[in-house]
């Protein structure tokens, strides 16, 4: 449940806008459209009613200058394409220098029990007790988990994060609120799962 409530608050801090109502959109008889985030939708008393904006468009209106502009420059959605992960760092980061990795810390702080290392020096993880969240499967050998992201990220990077500085994407890679196990081999399969309403998992 733990992995779960992880997944439901990233994705709810990314993705979670509440649905917005329709409203009036005013074509003026100069032909602009005006939809409710115009500046000038409030000043504007004569006007015809559209459902939409793009009715509205479709009508032969247009958009003001602000919007247009906004509407033609979009910065906030790219294309999945560009995505490169060398663009959020190279592999996993020690970012206090303890030898202990984000890979290393994720599993750590996941474990149900303790964790053991390949040596003394306590860098590298090898055993633990980790519940898969997708099958409730237990595993206890490392090499069978993957750190994954909760928010992928070539989802952010089609979403914005290829407009951060370097250091930001690297922080959002290795980010422990954004990191979860899970099972390698399902990790790496075609298997495609998705959230359904009862908020249980299915593929």
């Amino acid at each position: 449940m733990r992995y779960f409530q992880w997944l439901v608050l990233a994705l709810s801090w990314v993705i979670g806008i509440p649905p917005v109502a329709a409203e009036t959109v005013k074509k003026t008889s100069s032909g602009i459209c005006h939809p409710p985030a115009s500046a000038y939708y409030e000043r504007t008393q004569n006007f015809r009613a559209f459902d939409s904006t793009e009715a509205c468009l479709a009508s032969g209106g247009r958009l003001p200058k602000q919007l247009a502009k906004a509407q033609a420059t979009p910065s906030h959605k790219r294309s999945p394409e560009r995505y490169k992960r060398s663009a959020f760092g190279h592999g996993w980061d020690d970012a206090d220098g303890d030898c202990q990795d984000s890979r290393a810390k994720a599993l750590i702080a996941t474990s149900t029990t303790t964790v053991r290392f390949a040596s003394g020096d306590r860098c590298r993880v090898t055993t633990g007790r980790w519940i898969s969240p997708f099958t409730g499967n237990v595993i206890q050998n490392s090499g069978e988990i993957d750190i994954d992201h909760v928010v992928p990220l070539a989802w952010s990077g089609a979403h914005g994060a290829d407009d951060w500085r370097d250091e930001k994407r690297e922080r959002f890679a290795n980010d422990p609120v954004n990191l979860w196990p899970v099972e390698a081999g399902l990790n790496r399969s075609t298997i495609t799962i998705k959230i359904i309403p009862n908020g249980r998992m299915s593929e």
